[in-house]
């Protein structure tokens, strides 16, 4: 006889782990017994060597579905003569070193109890089990236990109990059961109180058919929903949200619902019925039902939709027999414009209450805010364009180790990286840094990511742009430490390199698109090719500077980027163009005196401004009233084009230097010549399409005679882009090149911290 200590590390605890070592030991006619640590899973296990080492290697190999096992070590102890195999409470809870599961959709068994009449956990709001639902939204500590979750203060009733208890039961050992005598409770709260209803839910489905607004509570926060398919419900919501025309997600009852309304191909609809269940952007079908407002996603190629990934979200859309009621909900998050989701019940009942009519909400605390992840499918792969619910917290592999560090990311879409050796955690989404709620949100999300991970942070790292917010953070917070500052741009090449596991030592020829970055001149930089490597990077090449108007003013009308090109490629300012016309007069002279003596107008190199810029001459978009609007409609009108732009007649003038540089004047003129001789906007928007491809595969052409390097990353908030994207890829790899894009961590500033870790880390030490 033998005994060893193993130790499993890994996604490992919330998943069922235990109970699987349970059932795989007794199998094998082992003894002994099995815990969570806060270093991941011991078992300490006795019988025959034989047996030990088959037991060892199928910890790995036969893993419950929602476990990730990173390593199994085990240690020889003497032969303690052992009869039988116990599950122990918790052990010590240490350091943390083993790594929380993401919350997951309600598995089909859940599902099917759901549904059955017969079960004693029918239509049960928080039916859950070991392969399903909350986990990382309401860990409150390490180890994983009912007592280090949200779900302390409900104490299983006698049923639970033995289930819980039970070897043989698919809820052995799962933290979050429950049920509908042991909790938790569901409430329908109104402007006047608590309503007192016999079923919230059914009350809730009513108020939405009628034309409410509720706020639901979900897993990582409220939602605000009403009925999609009704156009005043959907006007008000748009209004008191002050959204602008920003579109709104969807949650779909079943694939169904939306056969008529997106195209849908397998990799779509993997990720829609996955257990992740992220929003999904899909292409709108050509001449599909008009029966969805146009206020939902106006302006938009593509519509975001997601299916319901809680027992609540399944009952609110009915379940088969219930009275009709909407099957595609309006599904936001819940929150005024730019401000974190709401996940506190009294802040939902104060803080929504000029938006919603009714509040669907329960008693189990949110511990952790999750915003839902927003993905597509560019090229038959996934492009993650926001990696919160369902993917936070797993950790990202590094492709070189990195002592204990935390980047903070951007100000946009902010999402900050901690690291250390092999592993980076990437929070969930954060928001914009310009609102104090965001602040003080980033601020407690990095305290609890430190407690669950045990990274200490012994350097930091961050955008070198002064005025950031999260720069000013970091400063603020060094105490000490190193603060290594990244720039923008080198950051997002850094961040694609990492993720297709390039090494310390390896380079790329980088492009990196997006709106706003500071440079390293002082200029806004955005349209850049650089020749990066983790340590440095040298700017081979970056898009024509042109006047910058006003700042943000130029950002949020189009219009005014327009016209800077116009002037920069002395061109005139024709009043039948349609930026020109959408300029106010007394505006439009300001402008001119503005440019004319270059007052507040930093140079910029940005392609996101230039996409505004041909998407205000197009006629597509002249105001915006979200962030990338104007870029979006402009490649919903190449969608609509289709492939008709092959021989575009569109060009950039490229000029030599150190950097060089690429005119976009032509490009300027040629869209103007079109929209004067009456080109639709859709052709125009397909032509410059091609031309943004085609000068990024001959820039790279030209890196790679002069450099020999023949891999290209494309990273950089442009790029969530299919059309571009795309493209980019097709010609790239006609011209023999290797294309690293991203797939789980954004393009955009979301993926940013990783890019500044890894930036810093490859720093040698005393630089």
């Amino acid at each position: 006889m033998e005994r060893r200590r193993v130790t499993v590390q890994g996604v490992v605890q919330g998943v069922g782990f235990r109970p699987f070592v349970y059932s795989l030991a007794t199998g094998l006619g082992l003894a002994g017994q099995v815990e969570n640590t806060g270093e991941g899973v011991l078992a300490e296990v006795e019988g025959p060597p034989e047996a030990l080492t088959r037991f060892c290697t199928l910890l790995a190999d036969q893993a419950p579905p929602l476990a990730v096992v990173d390593t199994v070590h085990y240690e020889r102890l003497p032969p303690q003569g052992t009869a039988g195999f116990a599950i122990l409470a918790s052990g010590r809870a240490g350091q943390a070193r083993t790594l929380v599961a993401p919350d997951t959709a309600t598995c089909a068994d859940c599902l099917a109890e759901l549904t059955d009449p017969a079960d004693r956990r029918h239509r049960h709001p928080f039916i859950t089990c070991t392969h399903c639902g909350p986990r990382f939204t309401i860990v409150t500590g390490l180890p994983y236990d009912r007592a280090m979750t949200t779900m302390a203060d409900f104490p299983m009733c006698g049923r639970c109990t033995r289930e819980y208890a039970d070897p043989a039961d698919r809820r052995f050992h799962a933290q979050p059961i429950a049920c509908h005598d042991c909790g938790p409770r569901l409430r329908l709260v109104t402007p006047m109180g608590e309503a007192v209803v016999d079923d919230p839910v059914a009350e809730a489905r009513r108020l939405l058919g009628a034309g409410a607004i509720l706020a639901v509570k979900g897993l990582g926060g409220y939602h605000l929903a009403c009925d999609a398919c009704d156009p005043a419900a959907v006007a008000r919501l748009r209004r008191c949200k002050a959204r602008g025309d920003k579109p709104f997600a969807l949650m779909a009852a079943d694939l169904a619902e939306i056969a008529d309304l997106v195209q849908l191909g397998p990799e779509e609809t993997a990720l829609l019925t996955g257990k992740v269940r992220p929003i999904v952007l899909l292409r709108r079908r050509p001449g599909g039902p008009s029966t969805l407002p146009a206020a939902v996603a106006p302006g938009s190629p593509d519509l975001g939709v997601m299916l319901p990934y809680t027992p609540l979200h399944h009952l609110l859309l009915g379940l088969p027999g219930d009275p009709p009621g909407p099957r595609l909900l309006v599904m936001t998050s819940g929150n005024l414009s730019g401000e974190p989701i709401v996940t506190d019940d009294a802040e939902a009942l104060e803080g929504l209450a000029g938006l919603a009519d009714a509040w669907l909400t329960h008693d189990r605390p949110i511990q952790v805010p999750c915003d839902d992840s927003v993905v597509r499918v560019c090229d038959g792969q996934q492009l993650t364009l926001r990696r919160s619910r369902g993917y936070a917290p797993l950790p990202l592999t590094l492709p070189f180790p990195v002592p204990p560090t935390l980047a903070v990311g951007g100000d946009l879409k902010n999402a900050f990286c901690l690291g250390e050796g092999r592993r980076a955690w990437l929070s969930g989404h954060i928001g914009d840094m310009d609102d104090l709620a965001t602040q003080q949100a980033f601020a407690r999300a990095e305290e609890q990511l430190e407690s669950i991970t045990a990274v200490r942070p012994e350097r930091l790292a961050a955008d070198r742009h002064p005025g950031y917010r999260s720069t000013g953070w970091a400063r603020r917070h060094a105490g000490g430490r190193p603060l290594r500052l990244v720039q923008h741009h080198h950051a997002h090449i850094a961040a694609a390199m990492a993720e297709n596991g390039l090494g310390v030592g390896e380079q790329v020829i980088g492009v990196a698109f997006d709106g706003t970055g500071y440079g390293d001149d002082g200029a806004v930089w955005g349209g850049e090719f650089l020749l990066a490597g983790y340590h440095r990077f040298r700017r081979l090449a970056h898009l024509g500077y042109v006047p910058l108007p006003g700042g943000d003013a130029a950002v949020e009308r189009p219009y005014r980027m327009a016209l800077a090109h116009l002037w920069a490629a002395g061109l005139p300012w024709d009043p039948r163009l349609p930026a020109v016309s959408a300029c106010p007069p007394d505006e439009l002279r300001l402008l001119e005196r503005q440019l004319e003596r270059d007052l507040n107008c930093v140079p910029t190199s940005s392609m996101g401004r230039l996409f505004d810029a041909v998407a205000a001459l197009a006629g597509v978009c002249r105001q915006a009233g979200y962030e990338a609007q104007a870029a979006i409609e402009l490649e919903a009108a190449a969608v609509a084009a289709g492939s008709t732009a092959a021989n575009c007649g569109y060009a950039f003038a490229r000029r030599a230097g150190d950097p060089a540089s690429a005119d976009p004047g032509p490009v300027i003129a040629a869209v103007v010549a079109d929209q004067l001789d009456g080109v639709e906007a859709e052709l125009i928007a397909a032509r410059f399409h091609e031309a943004v491809a085609r000068l990024v595969r001959d820039v790279c052409v030209d890196a790679r005679q002069h450099h020999g390097l023949g891999q290209v990353a494309l990273s950089g908030g442009v790029f969530a882009n299919a059309v571009l994207a795309a493209r980019c890829a097709e010609l790239l790899r006609a011209d023999g090149f290797t294309v690293l894009r991203h797939r789980m961590v954004p393009p955009g500033d979301g993926g940013l911290a990783l890019g500044q870790l890894l930036a810093a880390a490859a720093v040698p030490s005393g630089h």
